[in-house]
């Protein structure tokens, strides 16, 4: 069975976003993306929420095509213009062009059908909000945390309204020279 994995980038309390979305204390550097481009090699599918996936969708299509694209850019414009992307919006339509499909509702059914689907990974970039909904049911089996060594105090926190407890296990972790950590665990 395919493993849905959740990517997420959170601050040392917790915060995926501050309190209006910000992310500019997220640590981007270069070993991290190839760090995590390893991982993202593993899957075929990437999973969003709505609004994540119109902000990936307005730049990795054409990213690898820019002057000044990055290896990253490359790499991952590739990678973004292969996968199947499932989005999880009861506002938007699915686009076949663009190898997209939505899930509106029951989520449970509709994430483990495609879990049960042939293929690698399903690998979930950020969306707290479909992270949430997700975790509602449990149906995230791994988290990579990349915890950055920030406080914010306030946001949108990592995990909201869990039905607890949830037990993880610890498989990895890895300290990039930023001082961001990367933590793996599996849901138990």
């Amino acid at each position: 069975m395919r493993k849905l994995v959740l990517f997420m980038h959170t601050s040392l309390d917790g915060f995926v976003a501050g309190p209006n979305g910000e992310m500019a204390w997220i640590n981007v550097a270069d070993e991290i993306f190839d760090y995590a481009g390893a991982r993202t090699d593993e899957a075929d599918t990437a999973l969003y929420g709505r609004v994540t996936f119109q902000m990936m969708d307005s730049y990795w299509p054409t990213a690898a095509d820019q002057p000044s694209a990055s290896k990253h850019d490359i790499e991952h414009s590739r990678w973004y213009n292969s996968v199947e992307k499932v989005v999880l919006s009861t506002t938007m339509e699915g686009d076949p062009a663009k190898n997209t499909r939505v899930i509106g509702n029951d989520l449970p059914a509709q994430i483990n059908a495609l879990k049960q689907q042939p293929g690698r990974n399903i690998l979930m970039f950020g969306s707290p909000s479909a992270a949430h909904a997700l975790m509602q049911h449990n149906l995230i089996d791994d988290y990579w945390l990349f915890v950055n060594p920030v406080v914010l105090g306030q946001g949108i926190p990592l995990f909201r309204d869990v039905p607890g407890p949830m037990q993880l296990k610890l498989e990895t972790s890895v300290t990039f020279s930023s001082g961001v950590v990367c933590l793996h665990y599996e849901r138990q």
